[in-house]
């Protein structure tokens, strides 16, 4: 592996910090640091219902552009990642080259060579306690606000907050059920985060989504037939028919 390059000048968030790190590096595409930014952590021991709204609101906004930063651990980290690839950025508690947690060693590998790994940390440091909370300011600087997808009390997550509170950045949590995910049930408690309601709406917060030309539907704007518009694409035919885009009438087939 080749080693780590140095970052110069330093992101002009982290050098805002009260305790800005002294350098940084990097693999990756540097350019994602010029794009909007959402910050979003949690549990490492996420629920199945945590991990599917975390990787729709990624979804969501990589498709609008815009980065999700995370901190490349296990459970919603890298729930984010995935869903936000390769819109996304992770900082890691460790030098670059170094694979941590084991378990995202693919992950960490494909944001390397087409996102964008960060870490204040030299080729060949290994994490310890202190460096995964100096690892999470980093997170939340990047980020124009910060969600917090499911955290208990005393968490790591809340140590994010902490470091979110002190910079004035806004804090979005999503629904839970009673007894779940105790420390974003306080902060709404509190009145210290906002609510996520709608997925698509909080998106746009940040950025418009890019229409992309359906080619098929291109294609059925010319009324062709029944049996060529099959032949094109049968199951696009099937589902868009379904959904109410499309009719048949007397053999050809019509945009609604």
């Amino acid at each position: 592996m080749k080693p780590s390059k140095r970052l110069y000048p330093l992101p002009s968030a982290f050098t805002l910090l009260e305790n800005p790190p002294e350098q940084i590096f990097y693999r990756g595409n540097t350019s994602l640091l010029e794009r909007r930014k959402v910050s979003i952590v949690g549990s490492r021991r996420a629920y199945p219902y945590s991990r599917s709204l975390v990787h729709a609101l990624s979804v969501a906004l990589s498709k609008r552009n815009v980065c999700v930063v995370s901190g490349g651990a296990m459970g919603i980290d890298a729930i984010a990642h995935e869903g936000a690839y390769p819109n996304t950025i992770a900082v890691l508690a460790n030098g670059t080259d170094i694979i941590y947690p084991k378990v995202n060693k693919n992950l960490l590998n494909k944001i390397a060579s087409d996102a964008l790994l960060l870490s204040e940390y030299e080729d060949g440091v290994e994490a310890r306690a202190y460096s995964f909370v100096h690892r999470n300011r980093l997170v939340v600087a990047l980020g124009e606000v910060l969600v917090v997808a499911q955290a208990d009390l005393n968490s790591g997550s809340m140590r994010s907050v902490e470091f979110a509170q002190k910079t004035g950045k806004k804090i979005y949590v999503l629904p839970h059920r009673l007894g779940e995910s105790s420390a974003t049930m306080q902060l709404l408690k509190e009145g210290s985060a906002e609510l996520i309601t709608d997925i698509e709406a909080f998106a746009d917060l940040f950025g418009k989504q890019e229409k992309t030309e359906d080619a098929f539907l291109a294609f059925c704007a010319t009324s062709p037939s029944y049996e060529e518009a099959l032949a094109r694409d049968a199951q696009k035919m099937f589902e868009y028919e379904l959904s109410g885009k499309l009719k048949v009438l007397n053999g050809k087939v019509y945009l609604l």
